[in-house]
């Protein structure tokens, strides 16, 4: 099966050599699922602003709403009897309707955290995932919602029963509960769960939920609330269909299992890397920062997850990434915070927060040095406080330290790389496309350009410039202008992407390809 992303094949210069660590994702993740008109299951993908649909018999997976497209960080699919799509737009608050022939239209751009959606007897359900949000009856012609419900903790996807009653998860107090569309009282259904974020009714008319928390599947029994776990799959997911009596569930990592009858389960598409973003080494192994997930590399080069989303102090959506211990990490998060993160004990110090944007960190000195990219500007934070030092700056990204102790900024906006000393910045190089991510060894910069598709390494003593891989799979594929994504509070702040590069201690080369979810290795022969 393809990867999302065909890139070609890319080039090294001579005598270097280039390796897959971890293969190409096939989806951008894998959020809302829904069973469509023609048999097919739809996929939303938030991160990659994308909808796929995949043909269980043939394993085909098409893209129906492209990256780039009019639909922007799709989090669920509903259709009507028309067989129009409607899917929630999380980050932009929307709900919009894809017709059979392609044509886009917005219903609504006013409805905050936008998520779960259903079609029942034509009439469209939608609910607001966050803290106070609404749960709506939403008219076809995008006229005014009618609230069924509101003060509402985060509710997910729904569905309408067997009994014409609309069942609804309540994420942060981990319940689920049911009301009549037409109107009335609520009722809880069932509580003490795993953090249910979807539910869905088989053909006998049980209530199946899944569990982003816990990573279990249950099947519920609505009138007693009595619970059996049908499977125990690993924490992150996000929904689930059903194609006839097939229960598939889908993941962050974009990994979507079918669950048999007798509870044995398959993986119908496996998962992979969201982006992947910043990149670190700690004693001695590759971690990888992938927003939701934090993994490391291992022995048998699998990804192994250090943490994620709703494991015990996590810091939140992950971004930069620099070790500063065998556990511990200093990290920049989307929702604007420096932290100091022990995962091993679950543990995360916050040392400064409500910053607009912040991508590359590195620590080194006794100084942590951040990029905030909704200002322009380089911080550092040292013995507690934070300092500017550096404003103005054309949207800053890595951040790296040379060998004397100066910081070095990737300005992605101007193509350059800077140097920051007393009297501001001074160009280091320049005539780049989009510079990202950075990493200094033995006197020689490396600069992922995400624009150029490139690895440039450069001699920072005799300013030699060489490009040493090229046609790499980071940044928007050709012909492709990603629309931003704005987050969605509080899981995260604004997202995108940060193609990284580390090295190891034997000199190895790594870079997060973000456009096909790999990551390369790169060394001399």
């Amino acid at each position: 099966m393809k990867p999302r992303y065909a890139a070609p094949n890319p080039v090294t210069a001579e005598g270097w050599q280039l390796q897959t660590v971890t293969g190409p994702s096939r989806l951008f993740g894998a959020n809302g699922l829904r069973t469509g008109p023609d048999g097919r299951v739809y996929v939303a993908q938030v991160t990659g602003s994308q909808i796929s649909a995949l043909d269980l018999d043939s394993g085909t997976l098409e893209v129906v709403s492209p990256k780039g497209g009019d639909i922007i960080a799709p989090d669920d699919v509903a259709f009507g009897t028309d067989g129009t799509l409607y899917a929630t737009e999380v980050m932009d608050g929307r709900v919009s309707a894809r017709d059979t022939a392609g044509r886009t239209r917005v219903l609504r751009d006013d409805l905050p955290c936008a998520n779960g959606i259903t079609v029942h007897d034509g009439r469209l359900f939608v609910g607001e995932c966050r803290d106070g949000g609404r749960l709506m009856e939403l008219p076809l012609d995008g006229g005014e919602p009618r609230v069924l419900l509101e003060n509402l903790p985060s509710p997910n996807a729904m569905e309408v029963g067997p009994d014409g009653l609309l069942y609804y998860p309540l994420m942060t107090a981990n319940e689920i509960w049911r009301i009549d569309p037409n109107g009335g009282e609520p009722q809880r259904v069932a509580t003490e769960l795993g953090v249910p974020d979807a539910v869905k009714f088989d053909s006998a008319g049980h209530l199946v939920s899944t569990q982003v928390a816990s990573g279990q599947v249950l099947r519920i029994d609505p009138r007693s609330g009595d619970k059996t776990v049908l499977a125990q799959l690993n924490p992150g997911l996000d929904n689930l269909t059903f194609v006839g009596d097939r229960l598939l569930a889908s993941n962050f990592t974009g990994e979507i299992t079918e669950i048999g009858p007798d509870g044995q389960t398959s993986t119908v598409l496996p998962g992979g890397l969201n982006w992947p973003l910043d990149l670190t080494i700690a004693a001695g192994t590759l971690h990888i920062a992938d927003g939701t997930y934090f993994y490391r590399l291992g022995a048998n080069g699998a990804l192994e997850t250090v943490g994620m989303l709703f494991s015990p102090g996590y810091p939140g959506f992950l971004r930069g990434v620099d070790a500063v211990g065998a556990d511990e990490f200093v990290v920049t998060t989307s929702g604007g915070q420096v932290a100091r993160y022990r995962p091993g004990t679950g543990e995360t110090d916050f040392l400064a927060t409500d910053f607009d944007q912040l991508y590359g960190v590195a620590a080194a000195h006794g100084a942590i040095v951040f990029a905030e990219l909704g200002t322009g500007k380089v911080h550092c934070l040292q013995s507690g406080r934070v300092e500017t030092i550096c404003s103005g700056l054309h949207a800053p990204v890595g951040i790296a330290f040379d060998d004397d102790g100066a910081a070095l900024v990737a300005e992605s906006g101007a193509g350059r790389v800077v140097r920051l000393g007393s009297a501001g910045p001074d160009t280091v190089i320049d005539g780049l496309k989009c510079p990202q991510g950075i990493h200094v060894r033995d006197g020689r910069l490396y600069i992922v350009d995400a624009g150029a598709k490139e690895l440039v390494e450069f001699d920072l003593g005799s300013k030699a410039r060489t490009t040493i891989a090229s046609g790499l799979p980071v940044g928007a594929p050709p012909g492709v202008e990603p629309k931003p994504l704005k987050g969605m509070p509080p899981f995260s702040g604004p997202q995108g992407p940060f193609a990284g590069v580390t090295s190891a201690p034997d000199g190895t080369l790594y870079v997060s390809a973000d456009s096909d979810g790999s990551v390369l290795a790169i060394g001399r022969r």
